[in-house]
């Protein structure tokens, strides 16, 4: 568990109220609102919407596809959504670490897969090749492997 459940439960809070309490009480305060403040008070669109009900079914018919779109638009189409990634992965290292280490894992992985593929096939390994992933763990020093004691390459 987290050493902060506090923080982790306003988050929870935060996002219950905002992705869902707020956004269907926002739906539902704007067709009242619009419906009885606007609608009713003219006649010309009284004809065109003459319930509450078929206007909210108008409204959901013409707006979720509409909406839906906007997102679409919004993730795919404009570049807003690539500026608020930019911002995320400016305000949260740790994302920017992610992808560095998900590079690194990959190099590594390449590495290590064209090792066992030779040693599988009952190749040997050359010196080069060990130099060059003994080079490797030196640049990055972070990793935990000794070729002092014992090469396990060998």
């Amino acid at each position: 568990m987290s050493k902060y459940p506090g923080f982790r439960a306003w988050f929870y809070f935060r996002q219950g109220w905002s992705v869902y309490f707020a956004f269907i009480f926002a739906a539902i305060n704007m067709l009242t609102v619009t419906y009885f403040l606007a609608i009713e008070n003219y006649p010309t669109l009284k004809e065109v919407f003459p319930s509450f009900e078929q206007y909210v079914l108008i409204a959901v018919v013409i707006g979720v596809p509409l909406l839906t779109l906007i997102g679409y638009a919004h993730y795919k189409k404009t570049p807003s959504y690539r500026a608020e990634a930019d911002v995320w992965m400016e305000s949260n290292p740790w994302q920017a670490r992610i992808l560095i280490n998900s590079q690194f894992s990959l190099l590594l992985n390449l590495k290590m897969i064209n090792l066992i593929t030779k040693l599988s096939n009952n190749e040997k390994i050359s010196q080069v090749e060990l130099d060059e992933l003994k080079e490797f763990y030196n640049e990055h020093p972070d990793i935990d492997v000794s070729f002092e004691d014992e090469d396990p390459f060998r």
